[in-house]
């Protein structure tokens, strides 16, 4: 069963920092993109940042120097470290996958967790 399940979410002050997990079982991790999307209510799902399988990373310009994607293929984990959180951060924020590519579209992937809540405090 192809299952993508997100953890570390939670309430932090602005300034602070999370780290989520995305934990893969069911597929070939190491053949897939993982990406991050974030919805916060009333908006759309916006790209945050992605990893190929080589490594090459892409952000959005809100996360470029405060968050950090990594990826470990013998954990067939993606992590996001997201430093100097700020109120407006704040969001439901969902693992994805697909073997399309990197892309900051969510229709490229197929593949999603079930989003974990980040609430970042003034």
């Amino acid at each position: 069963q192809v299952q993508l399940v997100e953890s570390g979410g939670g309430l932090v002050q602005a300034g602070g920092s999370l780290r989520l997990s995305c934990a893969a079982s069911g597929v070939a991790f190491s053949t897939y993109v993982m990406g991050w999307f974030r919805q916060a209510p009333g908006k759309e799902r916006e790209f945050v940042t992605f990893v190929t399988g080589s490594g090459r990373t892409a952000y959005s310009d809100s996360a470029k120097g405060r968050f950090a994607i990594s990826r470990d293929n013998a954990k067939n984990t993606v992590y996001l470290q997201m430093n100097n959180l700020k109120p407006e951060d704040t969001a439901v924020y969902y693992c994805a996958a697909n073997r399309a590519g990197g892309s900051v579209r969510p229709g490229f992937y197929d593949l999603w967790g079930q989003g974990t809540q980040v609430t970042v405090s003034s």
